[in-house]
């Protein structure tokens, strides 16, 4: 490997890009279990949207390998909790979306300031994109949580959700 190569980003946003890569997978496996959750009660729409999060989510992490890869990295690929589809409501459901989007919304916040601590401009401008993308998902969980919240029959919610998604 270069050595060039290996100085392009700091070894400590390296390190904390590769947890990463677990963290996305992990949310493409929960939103997989969401979307599983809806697809049970036949609420085909949200299933749908849930399972376009999921998708969203893996080329997330894959987004993050071939940017490792690119700068010179080792990756590896961290084990993954398990997920359920085990959820109290369907509010429940989106509440756990949220909350999750918005851990990885401080998790790509604190990167960032590791990058401008670590003087490393590579790995910050490729953040950029990351905390760009994390205001676009909790604003669209927000939104889904208040619709579900709202007390709307979801079936007829279903309609909302192609001008939403």
């Amino acid at each position: 490997m270069p050595k060039a190569a290996q100085s392009m980003i700091s070894s400590k946003l390296a390190q904390k890009l590769g947890e990463q890569i677990g963290h996305e997978l992990g949310a493409h496996q929960q939103y997989l279990a969401i979307g599983t959750y809806f697809a049970q009660q036949n609420l085909d729409r949200w299933a749908a949207l849930f399972y376009q999060q999921a998708a969203e989510e893996k080329e997330h992490a894959m987004k993050i390998v071939r940017f490792l890869t690119d700068v010179g990295q080792t990756v590896h690929f961290p084990a993954i909790p398990a997920a359920s589809t085990g959820f109290k409501s369907p509010a429940d459901a989106v509440a756990q979306a949220l909350k999750w989007e918005r851990t990885v919304t401080e998790q790509f916040q604190t990167m960032a300031k590791i990058a401008l601590a670590e003087g490393d401009y590579v790995g910050f401008q490729f953040l950029q994109w990351f905390l760009e993308e994390q205001v676009e998902e909790v604003s669209s969980m927000e939104k889904y949580l208040a619709l579900v919240e709202s007390g709307i029959n979801l079936f007829q919610a279903e309609a909302l959700l192609e001008t939403e998604a």
